[in-house]
Formats: structure tokens, sequence, C-alpha cells
């Protein structure tokens, strides 16, 4: 059954309430329409395009930041809930992979990872003390990478901070990161 231009317009913005970090192009494809007609129903609706809901919502968490700015975190902030969870979108550059290939330098992948990790921790100064990284699939230039933050435990002024990072729904990446707070 096809849906209405209203009804398109309805599940449009349910997605984009649930997924703010959805392209255009994947939008079309979920509404089997064009990217052109995406672009005019968000225009329509008054719905900033994709680069511009990330920086709202990016503006929106930089004020919750404690242990470092928004300038250190790689990729998007997306969600930041500190001391409990956490989620940034990375999309992936030629800069970023190997001259020889599409591949991309796992330092991008960690440092993503490790600068959520950080976001997560309610103090003023923390510093990453061990890391215990898993790269499970290679990532392409052009993937979107999404990290997910969860604080597991702390104790004293020690956290572990596990995150795991996905490409569409495939796990890329897993990183458990003891965080440490200093005090000023």
């Amino acid at each position: 059954m096809t849906l209405s231009v209203q009804e398109k317009e309805e599940r449009l913005k349910e997605l984009i309430q649930e997924k703010p970090f959805l392209t255009d192009e994947e939008l079309a494809k979920y509404l089997g329409v064009s990217i052109s007609t995406i672009r005019l129903y968000r225009n329509k609706l008054g719905i900033p395009d994709q680069r511009e809901r990330l920086k709202s919502i990016a503006r929106e968490k930089e004020e919750n930041l404690k242990s470092i700015s928004m300038k250190d975190i790689i990729g998007e902030l997306i969600d930041l809930n500190l001391g409990q969870d956490g989620i940034s979108v990375l999309e992936t550059k030629p800069y970023m992979s190997f001259e020889k290939s599409d591949i991309i330098q796992a330092q991008y992948i960690f440092a993503q990872a490790n600068s959520l990790a950080l976001a997560l921790i309610d103090a003023p100064i923390a510093l990453t003390g061990i890391a215990r990284v898993r790269y499970r699939k290679k990532v392409h230039i052009g993937d979107k990478l999404v990290a997910r933050a969860r604080l597991a435990r702390s104790k004293n002024n020690k956290y572990l901070v596990k995150v795991v990072t996905k490409v569409n729904s495939e796990e890329v990446f897993v990183g458990k990161f003891i965080i440490a707070s200093l005090k000023v």
C-alpha cells in the first residue's frame, strides 16, 4: 500500500525524531521516494538538513561537557548523559584512510570512542588510563560510525566505560576504557 504525501511527511517527522543523524539518502530509502522529494518535504515542514540537526544537538550537549571541550570530541556528539551514556557519529573521509586502500585507519575509530568515553565523566579533568579494544570489521571511506558509550561502573575516581561502534547495524569496534578523574 502506498502512503499519501501527508502520511509520508508524518513518517519523515517520526524518523527524524527517532534517528536525527539519518541522511536525506537514508530517509529516501525508508520512505521509498527520491532524495529531492525528501528535501522538499523537509523544507515544507521546516526541518533542517542532517548537518544542521547534528550541530543543533551538539550545541545543546556542549553545555553538559565537563572533562573535555567540544573541540576535543572526535565526530558529532549526538547525545550525552553525564555519568551514564552517550552517542557520537563520525562520517569517514578519504584523508582517514590508508593511502593504498579505502580502509579507515584504526586511530580515527579509537579516537572517536576514546573522546566519547572521556566526555561521559562528570569531573573537571579525566584521562584514559587503560584501553582494551577490538576491531571487529574493516571500515571504509564513506561509512558512518555510530559510537555508543555506557558507564559500566565506577569506584572512587576510576570509571569503566564500554564503547561499541557500529556501521549500519554491524559492530566494527568494541572498547573498554578505564578513565581516571583528577582533582584540579
